[in-house]
Parts: structure tokens; sequence; C-alpha cells
């Protein structure tokens, strides 16, 4: 039975307080739900609240300008513990957050939240905080979406990555036309300004590599449509899974990888299909001109000009516009961690990350997924382990993989225990160390099942050799036994 528990501070400002609270302040209050997952799964959220007045550094906080001022000067005040929150709740004539937002939501663990008058008003919109900031039933329900049944799943809960010790990120630029088009993009450097920060942030979590890779004449293998009124090619939503699978033979990337790669791929079209546009299922124009494909990646296609006067040199130059590119990327890539932040109601108000593509809570979001996730991972890997050892009798496990199943069920306990009072990252570094565990036990080469025969082939193999000699050898015994009991049969003379 794994238990989520997240540590909570609702901080009242000065003309915040509800009139019906139940005690004085400071109290605590525990919210407990459940989350069902399947008949014999469910997970346990219990919410640790205590309830308190502000101090003078964060009244002084609270007074600034805007929220975000005041989120920026509330950080340091607050507990930064991974999966702490912390709200401050503000009156409701409060200037701090613009009109008809309620609530805005920092880029670190707090969140600023109207008081809303009662305190049952007030519970109803940290609950909603608290999904959006925690995890949700649906977060949940994806990482353990081995276990739950398909009608029950979102359609985005199969996008997710799963939970893996290590990544690695593949951009490929792809020119199907070198002789038309000679293409230059400055990867290293919108790695390096891009999505370096962004993995900095995400190092916690996994351990990711980076590289890049230029492919010539590599094509997508599907022909687009020309379209008459607006003199491009078009490419349908219905074509476009067709689209991978040609590509993918040229990448080579995930051919020797330990670790899930994601392929970024910015495609530069050919000449006589330029310029080239993708279509959603509504026969719209894609904005960004690009689509992902789930626990793969993504694809952008990115047209070039056509030259002004008919008789311009071939092949043409194009220098890449890599921020517009990296920006299509990195959403791609927070879409495949499950970062999006399309179900968020409207009377929020988000911060934007900035520079570091994701916010303190949202990497709190994921350790919570990646951590139930593994969890789950050891507990499915071990008993498969434990049938496999029940099912050949004469298998031989020695001490080193039985002390890496040992060490494996001390983690995920650890791992439980510890979600089970709050430590977040604890929690999350000993499911890590569950699932290496259980891993190398599973995997050992000493447990290979092709090792070890069951009696019926030892028969089979055996009983062809040893059955030749046999017959004589029991042919012989019987002789012997018969003379004997002749010799016995026969009467003695006696003198």
């Amino acid at each position: 039975q794994v238990q989520l528990v997240v540590p909570m501070a609702v901080v009242f400002g000065p003309g915040s307080v509800p009139g019906d609270l139940p005690k004085p302040l400071p109290f605590r209050d525990v919210q407990e739900m459940e989350i069902s997952v399947n008949l014999r799964t469910s997970v346990k959220s219990r919410y640790e609240m205590h309830y308190r007045r502000t101090t003078g550094q964060e009244e002084a906080a609270l007074a600034a300008a805007t929220a975000r001022e005041a989120d920026a000067a509330l950080h340091p005040l607050q507990d930064t513990t991974l999966g702490s929150l912390t709200m401050y709740v503000v009156p409701e004539t409060s200037s701090l957050l613009p009109q008809g937002i309620n609530v805005y939501v920092g880029k670190h663990r707090s969140a600023l939240v109207r008081a809303g008058g009662s305190l049952a008003a007030l519970q109803a919109r940290l609950r909603e905080v608290t999904q959006v900031m925690s995890f949700t039933a649906s977060s949940i329900a994806a990482a353990l979406s081995d276990r739950v049944p398909n009608g029950q799943l979102s359609p985005d809960a199969r996008r997710y990555l799963k939970s893996s010790l290590g990544y690695e990120i593949t951009f490929s630029l792809l020119n199907p036309d070198p002789k038309s088009h000679t293409v230059d993009w400055d990867i290293e450097g919108a790695v390096n300004r891009y999505v370096k920060p962004v993995l900095d942030k995400l190092s916690l979590v996994a351990n990711f590599s980076v590289d890049s890779q230029i492919l010539y004449y590599a094509v997508l293998g599907v022909t687009p449509r020309y379209d008459k009124e607006s003199s491009s090619f078009l490419l349908s939503a219905h074509s476009l899974p067709h689209v991978i699978n040609p590509v993918e033979a040229r990448l080579g990337s995930s051919a020797a990888s330990l670790y899930p790669v994601l392929n970024f791929l910015l495609y530069v079209p050919e000449r006589s299909h330029s310029p080239l546009y993708i279509q959603d299922k509504d026969g719209a124009p894609v904005s960004t001109n690009a689509f992902h494909s789930p626990r793969w990646g993504g694809i952008m296609v990115y047209n070039v000009e056509a030259p002004a006067s008919p008789q311009a040199s071939l092949p043409l130059h194009v220098n890449v516009d890599m921020p517009r590119v990296m920006e299509v990327f990195l959403a791609q890539l927070r879409l495949l961690f499950g970062l999006s932040r399309e179900e968020v109601p409207p009377e929020f108000l988000l911060e934007s990350p900035g520079n570091e593509g994701l916010a303190d809570w949202e990497l709190d979001h994921l350790l919570w997924a990646h951590t139930v996730e593994n969890i789950a991972t050891v507990s499915t890997t071990l008993t498969s382990l434990a049938q496999l050892l029940d099912k050949i009798g004469n298998i031989v496990i020695k001490d080193d993989v039985a002390s890496e199943v040992y060490r494996a069920v001390a983690s995920v306990q650890s791992a439980v225990s510890k979600l089970s009072v709050g430590h977040l990252h604890a929690a999350f570094q000993a499911s890590k160390e569950a699932v290496t565990s259980s891993e190398r036990a599973f995997f050992d080469p000493s447990l290979l099942h092709l090792l070890y025969f069951p009696d019926d082939q030892k028969f089979a193999i055996y009983i062809p050799l040893f059955l030749p000699m046999a017959v004589p050898i029991l042919l012989s015994l019987a002789k012997i036994v018969r003379e004997t009991r002749l010799r016995k049969k026969e009467p003695t003379k006696m003198d």
C-alpha cells in the first residue's frame, strides 16, 4: 500500500483569515483521498496542512506591487523541500492578483490564493491548487499505466515517457536535397542556451546525454499532396504516422543505446516539395508546422523561402532560426515528460518557468510519478523473477544475485516508508536503487533458464545414451539371480 504525503503550509496574510476557522491559529489538519488504479491496487494521498499567520518578513513580501515580485521575495522565506507546498492566502480584495484570477502559481513551490470568504471555499481552492502542483489521479494512473484497464486510461497517458535511469536526446537535421540547399544550424550554441538549463534541472530525475547529426538525402517516405489554392504541399494528419518509420531507419541512434532515445528532427523540404505544411485532423494548418510521436520524439518542418530570382545560383545558403526551432522542441520535450499545462482552470495564472524550462513544482510532479512507477516496476520485476525460480526447481541462485534481490526489497520498502512521511527526494533515490538492483538480479547471466533443463528433457537426452549399455547389464543381472535361485533349490548330497 503506497501512501503519498504532501507537507503543506497554509499561511494567512493580514485580513484574509476566514471567520469560521474551527480552532485558533496555528493548527494542523489532514485531508486524505484514495486513488483507485484497479481492483487490487490503490494509492492513498494525504495532505498534511499546517495553518498559520504570516511572519513580519512574509507580510513585507506580500506588500509587493505584483504577484511575480511577491513570489520572488517569498522564495527565500519558505520551505524548499522537494514535494512540499506553501499557500499564501491573500484577502479577496487584494490587488496582487489580476481581475478574474483567484490563484497565482509561482516558479517555485508556492502559490497565492484568494481567501474566498469561508473556510470551505478556501479549502476547495486549495484542493484545486494541490492537484495542479503535486499529482492528480490521472498522473498516477499514467505512471501505473501497465496496471490500469485500457478503457480507464486517458489518451495522453500513453504519450509520457516511461521512467528510466537515463535518456539520450538526439537532434537531427534532415537535408533531403543538398544540391538545392546548404543548411547551417548552430546546434551546439542552441543546446547550451536553451536545452542545458532544462536538463540541469531534470538531472535530479535522470542522466541525460545529447548528440546531434546531419543526414543528407533522408526523405520522409510520404509524398505530400499539392494544393493549388495555396500553391503549397500538404501533409495530412492521417499520413504522419507513416513518416516516422522510413526516417527512423536512417537515424541509427537507438541501435546501441542502453536508455530510451528521444529524437528531435528538423526537416528542410526538398525544393520540389516546398513549401510544405502540416495539417491537423480538421484540415487546418498547424501553427508550429511540427508534430510529435508519443515516447519517440518530434519532427518540425522548416520551410526555406524561394529565391527572388529564378536565376539564383544553387545551392541556396540557409541559416536556421534556432530560437524558433528550440521553442518547439522544448515544448515537445515537456509533453513527452507529461508537463503540459493544458488542464489548468481558467482562474489560475501560472508563472512562466523562464530559461529553466520547468518550475520547481513541475519537477516535484515528475518525481512523484516516477517514484510510484519505479515502485510498481520493482514489484513486477521481482514477482516475475520469483515465478521463474519456482518453475525451475534445480536453478542455482548465487549469493550476489540473492543480495541484489534483498537490496531491491529493502530499497523499495524504504521508498514506501519515505513517501509515507513526505520525504520525496529520499523516496525517489531509494526507488531508483531498487530498480537498479532488481534489474541486475533479473538479468543476471547465471539465471538464464536455458542453462537449466527440466526433468523430462534430461530423460530425453540421457535415455538414448544409457539404454544400449543398460540392456546387457540388466540381462546379466537377471541371469545371475536365476542361477543363484537354481543353486539354492538343488538338494545337497548327504553321506
